[in-house]
């Protein structure tokens, strides 16, 4: 059987990689089985080498084997530029199957491409809402939700979000991917502390901040707002900065200032994007972390690190339980009062431990493969 994987924001190479090394498993076992041929296209969303190149060098995951280079544009243009060059694809390749992953323009191209010609779809992270339709992502979710035909949830809440729309049929509690690829490379990422040293600053004695959700960074107002609360806290904060918010910077003058002010503090530590290994390797030694993302929610989560997630809801309820995520908006008084309250609690928290059971058993992509061999 042969499958493609439609991949092109950095969480997406992540999980890709982990479908990689189940499909790998699969080919690898005994007995009679049918033998799956597993390719990865590219649309080139994300097409700096930090936010790319990277992932293909550090993971399990082969060079792409198409890439479209897409680049960057408005919603419009760069999903029509996906659609024309992912239909080109599959009319060539007609896979028996396609996996689109999260949330992304990348995810929704490969959906209605696949679905306009008929080829079996899989949604990995299906059901996820934020119920936030100012969220470009919110629409991507349901759009490719309502094309797959399977959808592979990661929690029970994204299965009942589902239930609620009427979508019940091949629906599948598989876990979550991204706990997987935790499970399977901190220890690598752990040795990766170089980068501590670069960055000046100590184990557990810095705060990890990311922002890059459009609702965050296509506001001046409110990107100011997020960066004058990191300024504002007076503790070490990492900050890997995101190419969209290097650009609004360098290009808002009413942003300039706070620019100044982030390069001239010796509390702001600015890097450049992380890969997947250095980010797990930042976030399992932060003290705390303040993120827009909903992976990075999640990671932390799965490490234990208590974090403050800079928007008012979130698609992954489940990280709220025992408090060890926090919405705290924008609002700098809220985020700075919470952020020192773990801080000055040197990040230690009452109930020990998150439970991670809600996230599945850490073997999510063995369920992935099974399901399409039996489905597609």
């Amino acid at each position: 059987m042969k499958i493609l994987s439609i991949v092109g924001a950095r969480p997406q190479f992540v999980k890709a990689a982990m479908v990689v090394e189940a499909v790998r498993r699969h080919n690898r076992g005994s007995g009679p089985k049918r033998r799956i041929t597993h390719k990865v296209l590219h649309t080139g969303q994300h097409y700096d080498p930090k936010m790319s190149d990277v992932f293909f060098q550090q993971l399990p995951l082969p060079r792409p084997h198409f890439n479209l280079d897409v680049g960057s544009g408005s919603h419009g243009v760069q999903t029509a530029r996906m659609l024309e060059g992912i239909e080109q694809i599959l009319q060539k390749e007609r896979p028996g199957a396609i996996i689109v992953y999260g949330d992304t323009n990348s995810t929704v191209a490969g959906a209605l491409a696949a679905a306009k010609l008929h080829i079996c779809v899989a949604h990995v992270e299906a059901g996820l809402r934020s119920f936030n339709r100012r969220m470009p992502e919110e629409i991507n979710r349901v759009a490719t939700d309502h094309l797959s035909d399977l959808l592979f949830c990661p929690t029970v809440t994204a299965v009942e979000n589902l239930r609620n729309e009427g979508i019940d049929k091949n629906v599948f509690l598989n876990g979550d991917v991204m706990l997987d690829a935790v499970q399977a490379f901190v220890a690598l990422a752990q040795k990766r502390t170089k980068l501590l040293r670069d960055l000046s600053v100590q184990p557990h004695e810095y705060a990890l901040a990311t922002i890059h959700r459009a609702e965050n960074t296509d506001s001046p107002g409110r990107l100011a707002s997020l960066l004058e609360a990191l300024l504002d806290l007076k503790l070490p904060v990492v900050l890997p900065i995101h190419p969209r918010v290097q650009h609004i910077l360098a290009q808002t003058a009413s942003l300039r200032s706070i620019r100044t002010r982030l390069q001239q503090s010796s509390d702001i530590h600015i890097s450049e994007p992380a890969s997947y290994l250095d980010m797990l390797m930042l976030e399992s030694n932060a003290r705390l972390v303040l993120t827009d993302s909903g992976g990075v929610q999640k990671e932390a989560f799965f490490l234990g690190i208590p974090c403050l997630t800079l928007r008012a809801e979130t698609e992954w309820v489940e990280t709220l339980k025992g408090g060890w995520n926090q919405l705290v908006g924008s609002d700098e008084k809220l985020i700075s009062k919470s952020a020192k309250s773990i801080w000055n609690n040197n990040g230690s928290h009452p109930t020990g431990r998150p439970d991670l059971k809600a996230f599945g058993n850490g073997k999510s992509t063995e369920l992935i493969v099974k399901q399409i061999l039996n489905h597609c």
